[in-house]
């Protein structure tokens, strides 16, 4: 929302800013402990930074007021490298704002990043008599996103190409009236589309007719809009007549071929590829480890599994990005491949997967207590490739 203030993941623990040892970055929040008595900084084309006179070591707050006329961005960065130890955004004109930091020996200055102007960065303050500086962030650019969105794109791409053969496999198998080939193709389609989840929002209206659910149709499974994977799911495993379901996957292969048509004149946002690796596993944790959408098939952990496919390609497009940003991005590495073996452990046997009904006790809790952690070790990945401002 123009002119408002969004407080976004930077660097640090507690508060707009402080620098964190282990991972180096956390929520921004404005701290409650700000004061008179905290060095007031101008924030504006003319003043940028001004009025920091006592630099010092350790936790401090700086009142930063924006007297311009426009909304500004603000960091406080490392003036000869430019990594990020403090960010606040959307400081609106006439407004004061908090940032919260703790300061390690080095240089400081103050970046402005005016709405449709140039940065301006103000004078550099040296800190010394303390400990030695935390971990940074250097900022992602759009420039620096170009190459892995093209890749990424790319692989939307084949898996799209990959979904229009599996959903024709699965519209001859429910033409022929073969149900138990129809649950085994469907689960197949299912989980090609649901590997693809950075995408989601490139593919508009047409991810609601592909995988959409009941949420908020008055007519729940028998409403009219209820359409897609799951409207057959539904039909397919509560045993519904065969040949009234040939309606149901044409009009789901018309909308899989009409996105695959379209999908070469939309764009993956640069900054889904971040975000989305959190929120892949956190939608998953939230709908399919509680079997909210579930319509009969039992599948949600084999769901949950080809998400975590999902999360990996965007971590390998990514890669380049992250390897020099993220100490941590071993630790994920490491809980991906961990969360994968547990998922793996639900599927049985004979190729079916467990229902989430049906796990015991333990499993579930292993289950949970995985994708849970392996959703907040992802939680960073969204900072650190938001593309930012620089000049």
């Amino acid at each position: 929302m123009p002119g408002s203030v969004r407080a976004r993941w930077v660097v640090g623990a507690a508060g707009v800013v402080v620098v964190a040892a282990a991972v180096g970055i956390a929520f921004a929040v404005w701290p409650d402990g700000a004061s008179a008595q905290d060095p007031e900084i101008q924030i504006s084309r003319s003043a940028c930074g001004q009025g920091w006179t006592d630099p010092k070591p350790g936790p401090q707050i700086f009142n930063l007021h924006n007297t311009g006329a426009v909304t500004s961005e603000v960091d406080l960065i490392d003036p000869k490298t430019g990594v990020i130890y403090g960010e606040v955004e959307g400081l609106g004109t006439g407004t004061t704002r908090p940032m919260s930091v703790t300061l390690g020996n080095g240089s400081y200055a103050f970046r402005c990043l005016p709405e449709d102007s140039s940065a301006i960065v103000g004078p550099t303050t040296t800190v010394s008599g303390g400990a030695e500086r935390g971990p940074g962030v250097a900022a992602v650019t759009q420039n620096d996103l170009l190459q892995p969105l093209k890749v990424y794109e790319a692989k939307v791409t084949q898996g799209l190409d990959t979904l229009v053969t599996d959903v024709g496999a699965l519209k001859d198998a429910v033409h022929r009236g073969d149900r138990g080939a129809s649950e085994s193709t469907w689960l197949t389609a299912h989980l090609t589309y649901e590997r693809l989840g950075a995408a989601y929002d490139a593919f508009g209206d047409s991810d609601g007719a592909i995988n959409g659910t009941t949420a908020g149709l008055p007519g729940g499974t028998s409403d009219p809009d209820f359409t897609g994977f799951h409207r057959l799911e539904y039909g397919l495993w509560h045993n519904e007549d065969m040949g009234s379901l040939g309606g149901v996957v044409d009009k789901l292969a018309t909308d899989v071929q009409d996105l695959r048509t379209a999908f070469p004149q939309s764009q993956v946002d640069p900054n889904d590829l971040g975000l989305r690796a959190h929120e892949i596993v956190e939608n998953a944790l939230q709908f399919e480890l509680t079997a909210k959408t579930d319509y009969g098939s039992g599948t949600n952990l084999a769901t949950a599994r080809a998400n975590l496919d999902g999360v990996q390609t965007v971590l390998d497009v990514l890669r380049p990005v992250l390897a020099p940003r993220y100490p941590q991005l071993s630790d994920v590495d490491s809980w991906m491949k961990r969360t994968e073996t547990t998922l793996d452990g639900a599927r049985k046997p004979d190729g079916s997967w467990t229902p989430v009904s049906a796990l015991t006790t333990p499993q579930r809790q292993k289950i949970n207590a995985d994708v849970s952690e392996l959703t907040e070790r992802l939680a960073p990945i969204a900072a650190i490739a938001e593309p930012r401002r620089v000049s």
